[in-house]
């Protein structure tokens, strides 16, 4: 079973919140008391993070579908019919996979910094870390992506503490994570399909260079799709935006897709 723990808050409905590759749930310590206030709060390590299983421990090949199949096992644990889930980063990623596997769990989506598909610079950086990952301390690669993706001085913070997290993960685990990354794509392949009727919120920064363009050309078909990017913000728009981040998903979920978005200032 993933680590996941149960935030009490008030109501009957359900927030579950899905960090990134080498995070934890401490990415969403700006989100935690707003969410509080309105939904139980449900925080999940995914494997090989905080003190979920390591991703050898599964028999199974580790692969998106045994993410899916995990983190549904804590909604089934915990009692969790249906939730509203928000992710950041590869968080989101995952969220996508969930609404073409088992839509009916999700009843709104909130994906901040997501990610479709990769662009041809970011494909080459992978491609240039799977010929070298052998040979380097993974933790080199991992503040090379971090530097890549977040390089901007108001960045800063957000790349401090993705660094931060990700050197409690041990080698195997992220190597494990990084194999997945071909498989990016496939995530996002029939949400549009299976997944129309889901409310969906994209909340990303304008800075987010590596993935905002193609996020927003794969979900212009995508009727259920409201898209909100953020001046002055890079990828993990959770930390370095949470004011107006929080308001935003909070006002989609409370209205669904039918609000209409204030001014973001």
């Amino acid at each position: 079973m993933l680590e996941y723990i149960v935030h009490q808050g008030v109501g009957k409905e359900y927030a579950v919140f899905l960090h990134g590759i080498g995070g934890t749930s401490s990415i969403f310590c700006k989100q935690l008391e707003t969410f509080k206030k309105h939904y139980h709060v449900v925080t999940i390590h995914l494997p090989g993070h905080g003190n979920s299983p390591g991703i050898e421990t599964y028999e199974d090949p580790f692969t998106i579908n045994l993410i899916v199949r995990e983190v549904v096992k804590v909604l089934d644990e915990i009692g969790v019919e249906q939730a509203h889930f928000i992710g950041i980063s590869l968080g989101s990623v995952v969220i996508h996979e969930l609404m073409q596997q088992v839509p009916d769990r999700v009843k709104t989506a909130v994906l901040g910094g997501c990610i479709t598909r990769f662009t041809l610079f970011a494909n080459t950086l992978l491609q240039v870390g799977h010929a070298v990952k052998s040979m380097i301390p993974f933790m080199w690669l991992y503040k090379l992506f971090a530097y890549v993706m977040m390089p901007k001085s108001n960045h800063r913070i957000s790349r401090k503490l993705f660094i931060r997290e990700a050197k409690k993960m041990n080698r195997k685990d992220f190597l494990g994570w990084y194999q997945l990354t071909p498989y990016m794509k496939s995530t996002y392949a029939t949400v549009q399909e299976k997944a129309s009727h889901i409310p969906k919120l994209y909340i990303s920064g304008k800075e987010d260079h590596l993935f905002i363009d193609s996020l927003d050309e794969d979900t212009k078909g995508d009727p259920s799709a409201v898209k909100v990017f953020l001046d002055g913000c890079g990828h993990v728009c959770n930390v370095e935006r949470p004011t107006e981040f929080n308001r935003l998903a909070l006002d989609f979920i409370h209205n669904n897709q039918e609000f209409t978005l204030r001014k973001v200032q």
